[in-house]
């Protein structure tokens, strides 16, 4: 428990640390390019955590989900078709 409580503080303090910041910024083309290529680059290095942390479940699921997102442009249906791989791989193969 307190573990959790460590995390939502230090993420309180990061996110209310960042908006202060951020009121010192002028607002420009390269700020907000940078801010828009920050989020991709978070969410990709946590998907490349769980793949190298993983297996050829992970990996496959997450090109699965790869291939979704490029054909259907739908976050949701990436994401459901990944998770569904997954699940099927552990209920067939047994992990």
């Amino acid at each position: 428990m307190a573990a959790i409580a460590l995390m939502a503080a230090v993420t309180l303090a990061t996110r209310l640390g960042g908006a202060a910041v951020m009121r010192h910024i002028p607002n420009s083309a390269p700020v907000e390019r940078f801010l828009e290529a920050m989020a991709s680059s978070v969410i990709a290095a946590l998907v490349v955590t769980v793949v190298a942390q993983g297996g050829l479940r992970e990996a496959v699921a997450v090109i699965l989900a790869g291939l979704v997102m490029l054909a259907a442009k739908n976050a949701l249906a990436a994401m459901v078709v990944a998770m569904i791989a997954a699940a099927s791989w552990t209920a067939l193969a047994g992990g």
